[in-house]
This record gives C-alpha cells, structure tokens and sequence, in this order.
C-alpha cells in the first residue's frame, strides 16, 4: 500500500514524501537524512519511520527534545494510521495513503481519526501556534523589553514564595554570569563573584583566592594563593583558609562543605587575627577543565545560618562559572597584547620597508609641497625633486608614488652616488652571466624590477656621462639591453629623480647633459631646508618623540622650553635627518621624564645656506640701518657664497627666481652679477 509523509514546517506545508517498502527513513537536521527539517529543535539524526511486517513504525533515535504522535511522546516502536500526525519541534509530517484525501479544498491537512485528533489546547505558545489553521491571524501574546532574569535584586517580582529554590538558583546564577561576562580586570571579577555567593548563599564572611597567573596548569600550594577579594557581613574580618582545606581541594579538585569547624585545627586557621569562629565552611576549587585558578572561600559564623549542599551547589556553579570569566579575560589580555605588538611590529615593518609616507609638517611650505604631490601623482611625467641632503626628498618621492595609479605596483629606490659607473650600469638595465668577472649568473636590473611601477634614482647628478646617455634612451621610450646581452627589453617605468646638486651649474660645466636635464624637469618639487620652515620643528621633534618613545620603551613625556627654544633657533645643516638623529641620541641618553638643553647634542657644522658674509646686526652688537639695506646685504653675501648662481640663491632664500631678479634690480646689484666683483 502506498504511504506519504506531507511535511509542513510552519504554518506552510512545505513537501510530499513517498514511503518505499524496503527502505527505512531518517528525519533530522544532518543534511545526510533523506527528510531534512530546518529547525533547531531537532536534532541531527531525530527519528525514523520503516516498514515492519506490513505496517508502517515510528521509532524516536534518542533525539534531544523527543517525538511527538498525536500529542503523545514516542518511547518505543509506535504503529502509524492513516491521518496520524507526527511533531518533531516546530515541524509537522502527516502519515497518509491517499494524497487525493490529504488536502480539502483551502489546502490544509483534513482532519485525523477522532480517537487520534490532535487538540492545540494541549500546547503552548509556539507549539499551538504550529497546528493553527495558516489562513488564521497571527496574535501576539506577551511583549518583555528585558528578561527578568537578568533584574536587579530588588526588582525581583517574579521571586515568588511558590517558586523552587533550583529556580531561585539559576536565576540568580544567571543574571551573575551575564555580570562576570562584562569585567574589565581579575578584581573587579573576584568581587562581582564573590556579591553573587553572598547573594546566593547563607554564608556571611568568605573570599576569592587565586593564584600565580604565570602557573597556567602547573600546579602550586596553598601558600601561593593570594586573596583578591575578601568580604565579611559579620562582626569579625575574613580569616584565611586553612593550610589543610585548601591543600585537600587544590589536590583532590573536588568542593568540600563541612560543619561544626569550631575547634577542628585541621578545618579553621588560628592567627594574630585571633582564630576562626565558624559553624560551616565551603572551599571549591576555580578551575577550567584541568587549569585551576584558585579557591572560593565561603564560611558562616552564625549558628541560625549553617551552611548546606544547595549552598555547595551552588558555589560550585560560580567556581565554574568564574573559571569561563577568567579564561576569558585572560584571553582577552592577551589578545590585547598581541595586538599591540603587531600594531608595533607592522608599523616598524612599514617604516622599514619604506612604506610609511606620511609627510609632517603644516607650515605653508609644507603645504605647497603636499599639493605639488597631489598635482604631480595622478601623471606620468618625470619629476625631480630638488633639496639639501636630509631634507626628506625620498618620503616626497614616496608620497608621488602612493598617490598615483601605481600605487600598487612596486617601489624601487637607487642611489647613483653610491656605486661606480660599471656597477651602477648593471644595478640599472641588470646583466648577463659572464657579462664581467663575478657576473656568475643572470641578474634583473632596477628598471625590470620596477616594471608597472616607479623608480627614483637618488643623486642623479652623481651620474656619468656613460650612463646618462643611455638612462635618456630608456626615458625617451627606447628598449634596453643588459649588460653583456643582446636582447632588447622594455618596461614600463614612472622615474622620479632626487638631486642636491645645481643640475644648471652642472650643465653649464658639462658635467651633466643639457638634454636630460630637460628631459628630468618636467615637473619640479623644491623640498626647502628645515632652516626655512622652522614652524615644522615642534611637529617635527613630537612626531620623532613618539615614534622612539615605542621602539625603546621608554615614556618621555616631551622636551622642556629651553630645549624647545634651541632647537628653534638651530640652524639645522643636517635637516629632519639631523633632527631625527639627535632626539633618538637624547631619548636612549635621557635620566629624566623629560628631554632638556643638556640633552640634546647639536653639530656646529655649517648649514649650505650659510655665508662669509652675515648680514650685519646678527652679532652682538648692533648696527644701525634699514632693513632694505640688511636685505640688500644678506642677498649680495648669499650671492658670492653660491658663485653667483641665482637659482641656488633663490633656493636657499626661499623666493622665485623671477623674485630675486626684481630684488638684484632694485638693489642695483646686476653690475656687481654682471662683474662678479665687490
């Protein structure tokens, strides 16, 4: 005979499910039954319907929350009829042999036998809602903003004095362990425990004592334990557990509840506090698995209030529940720590790596050279990046780079000065093997490696004439060959190049190639001095402060007036790198909180922008005269100091050419540029 199970979860009837004889049926919640019920009241494996000698079985598999048969919970083997309905948590599935019979004419089930009719007055809440009509409105029974478990104390309404102790319990036990859930620190959780024991049990004095953190699972003594928390409701202050008592459960794991302690040596401590008067005493160990942290410590020194094994139930369920807290907040500690260190160690990486390209600083200049970046980025052109060494024309270069479309693709840094001309050659296209004596095998040049992204060439005024042909080659377009090779190879480079050399004066000298100098100078960045934006020195010298500050430990807290007032009246020939150098020098140097005068070691090197010549009145004596008349003369002496080049004058004065030949003008000085005399 055929046999169906129409499954309805809900208030849907959702499928149609056809017995095979032969073949028994699993139901469940594993995706590996052939009836699968989305509900998370069955279990994986719930039940199962076979054939057994012609009739259909119904058999629970020792599911969770049980099976259902017309409103009566299958222990055994139970015989489906026609119409029988089977519940299996929310879910329905109705035994029928005719589907034709199954389904009236507004689509729900018909009516089972009357000696197996299901009535909905036999549950409750969502259970009844799951056997009403679906076409029924839906009727809302109870609203609840919080649960009552979680109430405070004194707004406990539903402690009712027909409630059982076990729900007065877990009640209580609830709403502590949500609280133990928020501590910040291992006091804070002992003393939320330890309210919660007083609260939950009849003991008046008691503490929380913990040990060695640095144990983990190895185990300690009872001298090891320290009391993080100590309460007493009573005239006399905690005394701590006996050597014996807490011996006995640190060893054997297990709570201990024990009465009549008055007189038992073992039992109670006898002090300078006096001894222990006490008619019950509960010690339970704090553990988590086989981790124990520490004991609970719970006594009652009033004979009207003795201590008994609900209270002990209790108390082992916070030991426990204390034992998951402190775990926790462990673990929370030490993700926390964790993830300072690799907040430090990707930092450190960053700057290593060259990454970090932030520029600081907010002066005006600062800003100038922040929105050439951002003009400069989005492009392709060269840019040379002017500046003294030290300046930071290499964090410019970055920001160029991580500001640009190829900000994704590599970053590759040379510097020209620091290599001869054959291996500077081979550092740029790369090499063949055997291509020279070492060249043992093949090697990839920078501009293959910088391949889709950018390379800056450092010094580019330092390089040969040699080289300068062929690096023009390269920028114009034109493939490359290695050294020693034959094969053209092309890549796809942006070039930023970085000089502290008057490329003018050098090509005026033939010391570097007038075509590539155009070629380089497409868009000019003109990094100045540190001299010339002394607003940046106190910015500056915090960014430093704090950046060695988290290298080396240390906790200076800042720089006192006077050395503030120094390094702003320092001339700064070395710029930020001098500056970076002299606050790492008095942070590893320092004995006090603070960075002072004596601390900081400056150079008495001259700066590239000084001159024979001073203005006058910068001594200490004090001339009369104008201040057009100190302009003229500070100009005048820039001018011989630089041999006459206008545009390293203009670079260390900080103005435009086109503003220095105004100034040359005015001060009738072209006679003196023209004969280059007095």
């Amino acid at each position: 005979m055929l046999a169906y199970l129409v499954i309805r979860e809900g208030t849907k009837w959702t499928d149609v499910f056809r017995l095979i004889p032969g073949q028994s049926v699993t139901i469940g919640r594993a995706p590996t039954n052939p009836i699968v019920l989305k509900d998370e009241r069955c279990s994986r494996c719930h039940a199962e319907v076979l054939l057994r000698d012609g009739q259909w079985m119904l058999r629970d598999l020792e599911s969770r929350n049980g099976t259902a048969l017309n409103d009566q919970l299958v222990r055994e083997e139970t015989p489906l009829h026609a119409g029988d309905i089977v519940r299996i948590g929310r879910s329905q599935l109705a035994f029928v042999h005719d589907l034709s019979k199954a389904f009236n004419d507004s689509g729900t089930l018909v009516a089972p036998r009357p000696d197996d009719m299901l009535e909905a007055t036999h549950f409750s809440g969502a259970e009844a809602d799951s056997v009403l009509d679906p076409h029924e409105p839906t009727t809302i029974t109870h609203r609840r903003g919080q649960t009552k478990f979680l109430a405070p104390a004194e707004e406990e309404a539903f402690d009712a004095p027909n409630q059982s102790h076990i729900s007065r319990a877990s009640t209580k036990l609830c709403r502590l362990a949500f609280e133990l859930a928020k501590a910040a620190d291992v006091r804070g959780l002992a003393q939320m425990a330890l309210a919660g024991l007083f609260e939950g049990t009849q003991a008046d004095t008691g503490a929380v004592l913990l040990g060695p953190r640095a144990a983990g699972k190895k185990p300690f003594n009872e001298g090891a334990l320290e009391a993080v928390a100590a309460r007493s409701q009573s005239d006399e202050p905690y005394h701590r557990v006996s050597s014996f008592l807490a011996t006995t459960v640190l060893r054997e794991g297990e709570a201990v509840l024990a009465r009549n302690v008055m007189g038992d040596s073992q039992l109670s401590r006898r002090d300078s506090k006096g001894e222990i008067h006490a008619t019950s005493v509960i010690c339970a160990p704090i553990r988590r698995g086989q981790q124990i942290y520490g004991l609970l410590h719970l006594y009652s020194t009033d004979a009207a209030r003795v201590l008994d094994p609900d209270d002990l139930e209790f108390t082992l369920a916070v030991a426990e529940t204390l034992g998951v807290a402190l775990e926790n907040l462990s673990r929370r500690e030490e993700l926390a720590v964790n993830l300072n260190s690799v907040r430090d160690e990707n930092l450190q990486l960053r700057e290593k790596l060259g990454v970090f390209s932030e520029i600081v600083g907010r002066s005006p200049v600062v800003q100038r050279i922040q929105q050439q970046v951002a003009r400069a980025a989005p492009s392709r052109a060269t840019v040379l990046i002017r500046g003294e060494s030290g300046v930071g024309k290499e964090l410019v270069a970055r920001a160029v780079h991580y500001s640009s479309p190829r900000a994704k693709g590599v970053f590759v840094c040379l510097n020209c000065a620091a290599l001869t001309e054959t291996l500077l050659e081979s550092e740029l296209f790369g090499h063949e093997r055997g291509a020279f004596t070492g060249a043992t095998e093949r090697k990839i040049g920078k501009f293959e490696a910088a391949d889709g992204g950018t390379l800056m060439l450092d010094e580019i005024g330092e390089m040969s004439p040699t080289i300068q042909a062929k690096f023009l080659r390269v920028l114009e377009g034109h493939p490359f060959e290695r050294v020693g090779g034959s094969q053209p190879v092309k890549a796809d480079v942006r070039v930023i190049a970085a000089t502290n050399r008057d490329l003018e004066k050098e090509v005026a000298e033939q010391r570097f190639r007038r075509d590539l100098y155009f070629r380089l100078n497409v868009l000019e960045i003109v990094v100045p001095p540190l001299r010339k934006r002394p607003a940046d020195i106190p910015e500056l010298a915090r960014f430093f402060l704090q950046r060695y500050n988290v290298e080396t430990g240390r906790k200076i807290r800042g720089f006192t007036q006077r050395a503030m007032e120094q390094m702003m009246r320092y001339r700064w020939p070395g710029n930020v790198r001098e500056l970076k150098n002299v606050i790492e020098r008095a942070i590893l140097l320092t004995q006090a909180d603070e960075i002072d005068l004596e601390d900081l070691m400056l150079s008495r090197l001259p700066t590239a922008g000084d001159t024979n010549e001073m203005p006058a009145g910068a001594g200490n004596e004090y001339t009369q005269m104008t201040l057009e008349e100190m302009e003229r003369r500070h100009i005048l002496a820039t001018l011989r100091a630089t041999a006459w080049n206008k545009s390293q004058t203009a670079m260390i004065l900080g103005i435009e050419r086109s503003t220095l030949d105004r100034k040359i003008r005015r001060y009738d000085l072209h006679e003196l540029v023209l004969r280059r005399g007095p």
